[in-house]
């Protein structure tokens, strides 16, 4: 259970680190706005994987009761799922785009809501879930309902703790993606070989 759980951890702190829209979104907030507006946008962000968590915790909980065999497609699915972003990874840009211009200033609730709107209503953060979540299930005696609570609050644990850092060292994060334009191809690289990894542990 906690070797499953830590897999679990280390593959959502990979995965908060790499590149994406949500921490480049909390990198510019906070260089432009300050750190306060970035952790603003944060407490939104990870607001929304309730959401997420709560649809995926009762669907697919319901799922398992009606079929195991269904469950399993599911499982394959996410797995066909993750090796895609694992190749669509493969073929985007290394480089970090950091875009200051036109950040247009935001008060931190107006912040909080569209950090909440964007991870809410972003279908690709559903699927990456239901692919994700499933193969961590930790426990054949305890809720499944429970057990995808326990890995969606751990999910909005470490998310929020790597987030939280991005807005704190903004300044410092951007000036070294600027001046060591490596960490983006090392990034891109942990993150195929984690989606991979995640992916072969589903399957097998």
């Amino acid at each position: 259970m906690l070797e499953t759980l830590l897999s679990f951890a280390i593959a959502t702190s990979v995965l908060a680190i790499s590149p994406g829209p949500d921490n480049i979104f909390v990198l510019t907030q906070s260089i432009v706005n300050g750190k306060k507006y970035g952790l603003a946008t944060v407490f939104g962000l990870i607001s929304g994987c309730l959401v997420h968590t709560t649809l995926l915790a009762f669907g697919v909980s319901a799922i398992i009761k009606q079929s195991e065999h269904l469950f399993l497609s599911i499982k394959i699915f996410g797995a066909i799922y993750l090796l895609y972003l694992a190749y669509k990874v493969f073929q985007s840009d290394a480089n970090i785009i950091l875009s200051k211009n036109h950040t247009e200033q935001k008060t931190t609730t107006q912040l909080f809501k569209q950090g909440f709107v964007m991870n809410v209503l972003n279908p690709k953060v559903s699927i990456f879930f239901l692919a994700f979540f499933p193969g961590f299930l930790f426990s054949d005696s305890i809720s499944t309902v429970i057990q995808f609570y326990v890995l969606g609050l751990l999910f909005m644990l470490v998310s929020f703790i790597i987030f939280s850092t991005i807005a704190t060292l903004a300044g410092a994060i951007s000036e070294k993606i600027k001046t060591n334009h490596k960490i983006g191809l090392y990034l891109k690289w942990m993150q195929i070989g984690v989606f991979v990894l995640i992916a072969g542990f589903i399957l097998l």
